[in-house]
């Protein structure tokens, strides 16, 4: 079977604060979003350079889709390609993004910070 990765889809408690998150932080622009069938919201962003989509998923509760969080799911994690990692990371932080794995503690480039849920965001130069 030949394939071609097309998105990642996250689930997220509120999909303004991580649109939000999202574009600034990252510079991702929306290109797409909807209602699905049950009631829930989708959002995909997208950046310069790469056709890799990134889609924001939102379950209102009695969806059949929602399940709350859970403490153990910021595991989940995404990966960002930037020209310089600790300047991303400094600024970042700066923005008051929470850390998850900062560069004093990590072997190699694990590098990582947090997104408004608590999924992991690892930052690669």
């Amino acid at each position: 079977m030949k394939s071609r990765f097309y998105y990642a889809g996250i689930r997220v408690r509120n999909l303004r604060r991580s649109i939000a998150f999202y574009t600034k932080a990252f510079g991702m622009k929306v290109a797409a979003q909807g209602t699905m069938p049950h009631g829930g919201k989708y959002v995909h962003l997208v950046t310069p350079g790469t056709r890799m989509r990134l889609e924001l998923n939102w379950y209102p509760k009695g969806s059949r889709f929602f399940v709350p969080y859970r403490k153990g799911e910021e595991l989940d994690h995404l990966a960002f390609v930037v020209g310089d990692v600790l300047a991303a990371y400094r600024s970042l932080r700066r923005s008051g993004v929470r850390v998850a794995v900062d560069p004093k503690h990590s072997k190699g480039t694990e590098v990582y910070v947090k997104d408004p849920d608590g999924i992991w965001i690892e930052l690669l130069g």
